[in-house]
C-alpha cells in the first residue's frame, strides 16, 4: 500500500471519529427536568447571523411561573439591583441577566407570593411587597409618556370641540377619553362617529387614564377627550395601552376600557 493511500485512510478515520465524538456529545446532553431550577441567562439578546449578516429576530422567553415560552413583547423582564432587589425593566434595557414573567398582574403577583425569583435568579434576592402595583405604575407611565410624545409629534388633538370637529373630518386613529369622563360628552362623540362612519366604535377607545393622568402627562387642565391622529407616535400609545389592559386582564376589544374609575365625573372640556 502506497504512502499517499496510508494518509488518505488516516485522514478519512480521523474525520470519521470526530463526527463520531459530535453525534455523541449532542445525544448526551442533559436535559432539565421539569423541577430543575429554569436557566433564564441564555439569549437575553438576539443572535447574530453568520458572516456578519443582518441581526436575527429577538428570541422567545420562558416565563418563570407557567413556563409558557413567548415572544419578549408578552412578558416583564426582571433584573437584581446592585442592592439586590428585584426590579422591573418595562423597557428592557437594563444591564444584566433577566428573568422573564406573563405580562400580568397575576402572573408578577404569583411570581413574588411563591418566591420564584430567587429560584430563577439562584440566589438569595428582596422583593419589595406590592411588586405586581408598581409594574401596573410603571405601564401607565410608560403610557401617559406616550400620549405625550404623540401631542409633541403633532397628531393629538385636545378638547371636546377640537374632537368632535376631527372626527368629522380627520385620520382619527382612536379616541382617548378619561376614565372620569360624564357620559354626556362620551354620547356624543359616539354620534359624532356614527355619523361618519355608521359604526359608533369604528374606532378604538382608549380609557385607562384618569384626567388627572392625562392633565399631567400633557401638562394642561382638565382633559377630558383627546384623538390621535394616524402616524407612528400614535402607534405608540395604542400598542402601550393595549399592554396595560392585558396586564389587567381585560380583554382587549375595539375599547380599551381598563382603568374604571370610582368618584364624580370630570367636567366636560
Amino acid at each position: 500500500m502506497s504512502r499517499r493511500h496510508d494518509t488518505a485512510t488516516g485522514t478519512l478515520e480521523r474525520a470519521r471519529a470526530s463526527s463520531a465524538g459530535a453525534v455523541v456529545s449532542a445525544a448526551t446532553v442533559p436535559v432539565p427536568s421539569a423541577d430543575a431550577p429554569l436557566d433564564v441567562s441564555v439569549n437575553e439578546r438576539g443572535a447574530e447571523a453568520p458572516s456578519g449578516g443582518a441581526r436575527k429576530a429577538a428570541p422567545e422567553r420562558t416565563c418563570i411561573v407557567t413556563r409558557t415560552v413567548a415572544a419578549p413583547e408578552q412578558m416583564i423582564r426582571f433584573v437584581v439591583a446592585p442592592d439586590g432587589t428585584v426590579v422591573p425593566d418595562i423597557r428592557r434595557e437594563l444591564p444584566g441577566r433577566g428573568v422573564w414573567v406573563t405580562a400580568t398582574h397575576e402572573a408578577v403577583a404569583t411570581a413574588e407570593r411563591k418566591r420564584l425569583f430567587a429560584r430563577a435568579f439562584k440566589a438569595e434576592v428582596k422583593v419589595a411587597p406590592g411588586l405586581a402595583e408598581r409594574v401596573d405604575m410603571l405601564l401607565v407611565k410608560a403610557a401617559v409618556q406616550a400620549v405625550s410624545m404623540a401631542r409633541k409629534a403633532g397628531v393629538l388633538v385636545i378638547g371636546f370641540t377640537k374632537v368632535e370637529s376631527a372626527l368629522g373630518k380627520d385620520d382619527v386613529a382612536a379616541l382617548i377619553t378619561a376614565s372620569d369622563a360624564a357620559p354626556d360628552g362620551i354620547r356624543k362623540l359616539k354620534a359624532a362617529l356614527m355619523r361618519r362612519f355608521g359604526n359608533a366604535d369604528a374606532i378604538p377607545t382608549i380609557r385607562i387614564f384618569a384626567s388627572g393622568e392625562l392633565d399631567l402627562a400633557l401638562g394642561l387642565s382638565n382633559v377630558i377627550h383627546a384623538a390621535l391622529l394616524a402616524g407612528r407616535a400614535s402607534d405608540g400609545v395604542l400598542e402601550r395601552a393595549r399592554r396595560l389592559t392585558r396586564y389587567r386582564g381585560l380583554d382587549v376589544t375595539d375599547s380599551l376600557d381598563g382603568m374604571a374609575t370610582a368618584g364624580p365625573a370630570a367636567p366636560q372640556d
